[in-house]
């Protein structure tokens, strides 16, 4: 028994419409509001916001005086009313605006005057109840603190603007508190951001052009509008936008839309019209063709596609059931305009692979075309290779340049055809490629991205060495003389037998040759010799008294010496240094210390060593605007001499270290600290109480030193946004 086509197509539908009476939708619909309404009974006034669902918990609320408003947020649900605002129209209360972020709804209820609410959850149902406000003047005291909350307005403190990773656009609005409320909407192929009660400074009166970040968003404006903040935000192209608030911030990103021909359905994940399909051992080919009746595509299937198939699906998009009875029965898809190829996997394959062996053929058989491209920023010798990676290798060139070419080789990707080439000429910058018109077009966008201003780092770096030295001594002298010995032959009077005495000197010189000529060294004559010891440099003050008895010939003397020092020292070098992104810079100063050297013949060779400030850094500027430095930093002097040579003090740093841009960071630093104390004494007589004094000497020194290296980069030719 053969069907007829009509009675084919009649039982289609028929299955289909039993199909679609069937399904019901099951899933659970997501919370929302519903709807804002006002209502009086006497003086009290009540809002009522219905929700699709009970609510779990009261919302979190705040509330401003002037303009006088409430807030209520509620974390996870879609404003479902239709409209951002909603007319009260009661003595009080006289409108509700509801603004929805991806993460919460906000719902801000103006009112004529401020006023004490509560707050209550009915079934499905949120009531807010007014306490009557008082006719009249508001009191005294509550004008006092509206005013003092009037005159601290808040205020926007920063508009900013990023590129994100996937070529979005990010606006970024910093206020000074978390007390406001940011109405985010759509006007026509703008973006609208309004502040309502919120200062604006005059730097940021302006109009940002941020055309050259390649995101959708062209320029930012900001300006007052009445009593209102407004930035309008103007994307250009196929965009979507998505708006979260924080304490003291709103961020709003702009997307591209980027749409896959080859999808089925525009936008995320399964968006097709939802189908129910109820079937057993029903062939696939009858269930492709009611999937192609209920969407209105055009299905074109492959002979080699049979089996049969058992399947439920309830309340499923369509893309998404396709896509799962294709992949039961190892089958794919191919899309082009409004007509769908469904075959087997490994026939789809083979014809994707015979396509693209075909374009190689082609490509082999178009006739080639030279093209030249001026370089401006990169050298022509630096970008030639990079068109023939896994080429053959570079070659003079009759024009002085360099001329590559030839097959592929060493499985490197290339972007030149096999039969291409390329000619860097040096002299003028050009590059001359020779190649089929498909390749030169890829060669003129890597050009475009590659041939750009490298941005520039001003790195300084500023080392800082502190001196801080102190010492004191204290010292003592204690002598006496005999000198009866020196004086015997004056006036008859002979020194004898124990008369003979000296202190500090030796008896030979006390009694001396005959008539005491030469006399005796007073100066010498010291029993206790223990002075204060010079400190930095200078010898110690003195203060020396002498008793001498003319009548008995004998003499004392006590010199006291001391010595206090303080000294304090600053030493700051600043390096500076200016160099490209990626790009080795060195700055040095200093001296070369001449020395000689022996070689190993026996001769001496005169070399030099330096002693120097020097800086060696390299920066990375990272996506996010801060410098990643690799740096070495050395602070040399000279030292002491020695009988081989001056010594050199030596200071090096060698690290690398993360850098906001203008931001300054201490990368390492040396503190030392010297403290030396010392007494000398003449045993048992220094240890006596009080006199001890007299035969002992202390001296203290402290000594301390410190160095730190600050650096600071600073980005000089950063694309930056144009007022």
């Amino acid at each position: 028994m053969t069907t007829t086509r009509p009675a084919k197509q009649m039982f289609t539908y028929a299955v289909l419409a039993v199909c679609l009476a069937l399904s019901a939708p099951w899933a659970l619909a997501q919370n929302a509001i519903k709807s804002v309404s006002g209502s009086a009974q006497g003086e009290v006034e009540t809002i009522r916001i219905e929700f699709l669902q009970d609510l779990n918990a009261l919302p979190s609320a705040f509330a401003t005086q002037k303009p006088a408003r409430i807030a209520l947020d509620f974390p996870g649900l879609t404003g479902g009313v239709g409209r951002s605002t909603a007319d009260i129209n009661l003595v009080n209360v006289q409108s509700a605006n509801v603004v929805q972020t991806e993460e919460r709804s906000r719902v801000v209820l103006t009112l004529k005057n401020p006023a004490s609410y509560s707050m209550q959850l009915a079934d499905k149902a949120l009531l807010i109840t007014f306490e009557p406000v008082p006719t009249g003047a508001v009191s005294e005291a509550t004008q006092t603190r509206v005013s003092k909350l009037t005159s601290a307005k808040e205020s926007i403190s920063a508009v900013d603007f990023r590129r994100g990773a996937d070529g979005s656009g990010r606006v970024r609005v910093a206020l000074s508190s978390s007390k406001f409320v940011a109405d985010v909407r759509q006007l026509g192929s703008n973006l609208l951001v309004d502040f309502t009660d919120v200062n604006l400074p005059e730097k940021l009166r302006r109009k940002l052009d941020v055309v050259d970040f390649g995101t959708p968003v062209q320029t930012i404006t900001t300006s007052e509008v009445g009593d209102r903040v407004r930035i309008v935000i103007a994307p250009q192209g196929e965009w979507e936008h998505t708006a979260y608030q924080t304490e003291t911030e709103l961020v709003l990103d702009v997307k591209p839309l980027k749409s896959d021909p080859r999808k089925l359905t525009p936008g995320n994940g399964y968006t097709g019209q939802k189908l129910s399909l109820n079937f057993q051992n029903i062939d696939v080919r009858q269930v492709l063709q009611v999937i192609a009746d209920f969407t209105g595509f055009n299905v074109v299937t492959s002979d080699s596609v049979n089996g049969t198939v058992t399947l439920r699906l309830l309340d499923v998009p369509w893309d998404q059931a396709l896509e799962i009875i294709l992949q039961s029965k190892g089958l794919g898809v191919r899309k082009n305009g409004s007509v769908l190829w469904i075959a087997p996997r490994e026939e789809i394959a083979a014809k994707d692979k015979l396509e693209y062996e075909s374009k190689l053929s082609s490509e082999n058989l178009e006739s080639l075309r030279t093209q030249s491209f001026q370089l401006n920023y990169a050298k022509a010798m630096d970008i030639a290779p990079q068109l023939t990676a896994g080429g053959a290798g570079t070659t003079a060139s009759a024009s002085g340049g360099a001329a590559t070419g030839g097959p592929a080789g060493g499985g490197n990707p290339r972007i030149l055809s096999s039969r291409g080439s390329v000619i860097a000429e040096t002299r003028t910058n050009q590059l001359f490629v020779t190649d089929i018109p498909s390749k030169l077009d890829q060669v003129a966008q890597l050009i475009a991205k590659v041939d750009i201003p490298v941005r520039q780092v001003v790195i300084e770096a500023r080392i800082v060495e502190a001196d801080d030295t102190f010492g004191k001594s204290l010292g003592v002298k204690l002598g006496g003389n005999d000198l009866r010995a020196s004086q015997g032959g004056n006036g008859g009077y002979q020194v004898s037998g124990e008369n003979r005495v000296a202190f500090g000197t030796s008896y030979s010189n006390a009694v001396g040759a005959a008539g005491f000529a030469g006399g005796t060294n007073d100066t010498s004559s010291n029993f206790v010799n223990l002075p204060a010891v010079g400190q930095g440099g200078f010898s110690p003050a003195t203060f020396a008294v002498t008793l001498f008895s003319a009548a008995s010939n004998r003499m004392m003397g006590l010199e006291i010496s001391a010595l206090e020092t303080d000294g304090k020292g600053k030493v700051v070098s600043s390096p500076r240094v200016i160099t490209a992104d990626q790009a080795k810079a060195e700055i040095e100063q200093g001296v070369e210390i001449p020395y000689q050297m022996a070689t190993s013949s026996g001769a001496t060779s005169l070399t030099f060593r330096k002693a120097t400030l020097r800086l060696n850094v390299t920066p990375q500027i990272t996506p996010e605007g801060n410098v990643n430095l690799d740096l070495e930093v050395n602070k040399d002097s000279l030292g002491v001499a020695t009988p081989y040579g001056i010594s050199i003090d030596t200071k090096r740093i060698k690290t690398q270290v993360l850098v906001e841009n203008g931001g300054t960071v201490v990368i390492g630093g040396i503190f030392t600290m010297e403290e030396k104390a010392g007494e000398t004494k003449v045993p048992f007589f220094g240890d006596l109480p009080g006199v001890g004094v007299l035969f002992r000497t202390k001296s203290v020194s402290t000594a301390k030193k410190e160095m730190l290296i600050f650096i600071t980069p600073k980005l000089v030719s950063e694309r930056a946004v144009v007022r």
